[in-house]
């Protein structure tokens, strides 16, 4: 007998919402607006977002019509070779912490000297754990 129900959402159902998540924030498209076009509660569409809830094949074609994209162009994920949809699997899932998409949306903008010095900052904070103080001086600096 298999497990039926698992209490984290699969992976394939995160990677799918995060990028529904990815073209509604492209194309500057609140989770309300969303709700609304498809006829769910915001709160659905946060669930679809996360994983927690899969989406049907008759949602999800309304959800492209209303994100002004294809079906297709939000399953892109799970195309190519098995390593290859791992890895975008992983980016995916990546992009659903709070944050990323905002900072990778400034990040793009940035010129390529800041870009650097940017990317020098934040691996010396990941490497090891210092203070709110001590990242105010290295930004300062």
């Amino acid at each position: 007998m298999t497990e039926a129900s698992s209490k984290s959402p699969d992976p394939m159902d995160i990677a799918l919402g995060a990028a529904v998540r990815i073209r509604r924030r492209t194309i500057g498209l609140s989770q309300e607006a969303l709700a609304e076009k498809c006829g769910v509660s915001f709160q659905q569409i946060q669930k679809y977002e996360n994983g927690a809830n899969r989406i049907s094949f008759s949602r999800l074609v309304q959800i492209a019509r209303a994100l002004r994209c294809r079906v297709t162009d939000l399953m892109d994920v799970f195309d190519g070779a098995d390593s290859e949809t791992a890895e975008d699997l992983d980016l995916l899932t990546r992009m659903r912490v709070p944050g990323a998409v905002e900072l990778l949306t400034g990040f793009e903008k940035l010129t390529p000297e800041v870009r650097g010095s940017l990317l020098n900052l934040v691996r010396t904070l990941s490497a090891q754990p210092i203070t709110l103080a001590q990242a105010r001086e290295m930004v300062a600096a």
